[in-house]
């Protein structure tokens, strides 16, 4: 790993590499990265990967000595990628929002460790959110906020550094359908994803248990997924007229398949082109299993993303682990955590993934770090 600067930061070395990555690390515990060995599925050989930590590195009970309360983030949930790739990343409890520098420095571009609703029309340096859970950001370099307990999606203009809200009228509801986004109201929007075509921003609408779109052109909004009720959809129903159980978040892939990821459901469902729902993960209960359709059980997976290749990456929370599910063989397998992959790393409460050049993302919210390992 090749470095070109270093900082310190509350007694640590902060380091940066040419891939604009950041390591947090106690000066005694800098050594080689873990090494990732993924199961072996379908016949073909165990891949060994690395995993590298950006932020972080391993805690006392990994048999590392750093200590993840000195970390410069709190809780980190989102991460996304802009234009240059940039990093941001969105904290739950610490309420900031930040951007990784490729000169080796976390910068606060937005937020305070408090709840409120504050900011709209000036410097995003002034603004406030209330339990923000991730974010997105549109190939024009338009950040978008998921403030799940302000009811709004929040944009913060990467050229400008200013910030206004981009849906949502702050009140608890269900309205707006066929509206502009002004007009619409939500009850916890948990997640967003922008779709791979920056046609539309999937919005996972929690209690109002439906999956929303919202044109990032014309800037209206229409229910894709749910229709209100409580409940595992029946495969094959219309999407629109099914019932979801407490939809965490959604992500489509290049053929316009949307992926669903339900927490208290303990499954991964995809509505298909034809606007027909279908589970391809889960029994619905809680569980740890790897496997095929219903074989497979989740722990609460809580986000997810999509490789180029059309792979679902689960962040499945209360397992503590990374799991991926392949479309052509329908198989779930985990990649990392619960001792696969590097079996030192004990994830807690991974909340965030993000796919970006070849890497996969996680964000490891509750031991305050952040890691990436390469993909193929």
């Amino acid at each position: 790993m090749r470095l070109f600067s270093l900082h310190v930061m509350c007694g640590f070395f902060l380091l940066s590499t040419s891939f604009e990555s950041f390591v947090l690390a106690d000066e005694s515990d800098i050594a080689e990265v873990g090494q990732v060995v993924l199961p072996q599925s379908n016949g073909h050989p165990k891949e060994i990967q690395k995993v590298e930590f950006l932020v972080g590195y391993y805690v006392g009970k990994e048999g590392g000595r750093w200590d993840a309360e000195k970390s410069p983030l709190h809780r980190p949930f989102g991460i996304a990628f802009d234009s240059k790739d940039r990093m941001y990343v969105v904290e739950f409890e610490g309420g900031r929002v930040h951007r990784f520098d490729s000169d080796g420095t976390i910068k606060k571009l937005a937020g305070e460790q408090r709840k409120d609703y504050r900011g709209d029309g000036g410097p995003a340096i002034q603004a406030v959110f209330n339990g923000m859970h991730n974010l997105a950001i549109t190939d024009a370099d338009q950040l978008l906020i998921s403030d799940t307990w302000n009811q709004r999606i929040r944009k913060i203009d990467l050229k400008t550094q200013l910030i206004e809200t981009f849906a949502g009228t702050g009140k608890v509801g269900f309205t707006g359908d066929g509206s502009h986004v002004g007009h619409a109201q939500f009850h916890d929007i948990m997640c967003i994803s922008v779709s791979p075509d920056q046609k539309f921003l999937h919005v996972t609408d929690l209690k109002n248990r439906r999956i929303r779109n919202i044109d990032l052109e014309t800037k209206l909004v229409v229910t894709v997924v749910g229709n209100g009720e409580k409940g595992a959809p029946v495969d094959g129903a219309a999407a629109t007229e099914s019932p979801l159980v407490d939809p965490r978040a959604a992500a489509s892939n290049q053929e316009g398949h949307l992926y669903v990821l339900e927490r208290g459901g303990n499954a991964l469902r995809v509505v298909d082109s034809e606007g027909l729902i279908r589970t391809v993960a889960g029994s619905g209960e809680r569980g740890f299993r790897d496997g095929v359709g219903d074989e497979v059980a989740f722990g609460a997976p809580k986000h997810l993303c999509l490789d180029d290749q059309g792979r679902v990456y689960i962040a499945d929370d209360l397992n503590g682990a990374i799991r991926r599910y392949d479309p052509k063989s329908n198989r779930v397998t985990t990649i990392l955590g619960r001792g696969f992959g590097d079996s030192r790393i004990q994830l807690l409460n991974p909340h965030g993934v993000c796919v970006n050049d070849g890497y996969l993302y996680v964000a490891d919210s509750s031991q305050h770090r952040i890691m990436r390992l390469p993909i193929r």
